[in-house]
């Protein structure tokens, strides 16, 4: 599997994980932000942390390049353009329940859960797409998905 693939892959987990955690982490306690908040924040962190992925990448390889150029960032915004698009559905999950005027804990919810459901879908895919087999697909799923659940144990201790 070329570094394109397996990138691709980190990111989209990497940037699922990540949106869970900003809910996670902004949603807990009594007044969660609303929905619209939530989104901004999920969408703000992934473009930020994307924006550090590219940067560390290209600095990381400056050792082999005598000049940066222009064709090379864009190669490597793009490769690194899944940590960015994983933001998306918990983003949108959140600006749902916002419009729909669901209460700002359920929305916070919906938004954690839509993160986590990506992050496991993606490592499966990942597994399924290198051909690790039934067992490694089915450990690296259990794997995200109990990282997932720390987080919605954390964010359930954190809110009462």
């Amino acid at each position: 599997m070329d570094e394109d693939m397996r990138a691709d892959y980190t990111g989209a987990v990497y940037g699922s994980l990540l949106a869970a955690s900003v809910v996670a982490g902004t949603s807990p306690g009594k007044d969660p932000p609303t929905g619209a908040v939530i989104s901004l924040l999920v969408l703000a962190t992934g473009l930020v942390f994307w924006m550090a992925h590219v940067y560390a990448r290209l600095v990381g390889e400056r050792r082999h390049l005598l000049r940066l150029t222009w064709s090379q960032v864009r190669a490597v915004s793009r490769r690194e353009r899944p940590l960015v698009e994983a933001a998306l559905p918990p983003a949108l999950a959140a600006m749902a329940g916002w419009a729909l005027g669901l209460p700002d804990s359920v929305t916070a919810w919906m938004a954690l859960t839509t993160a986590l459901a990506g992050q496991v879908t993606w490592a499966t895919i990942a597994g399924i797409r290198a051909h690790l087999g039934t067992y490694l697909i089915v450990l690296a799923a259990v794997g995200n998905l109990l990282i997932g659940l720390l987080l919605v144990a954390l964010k359930a201790l954190l809110a009462h």
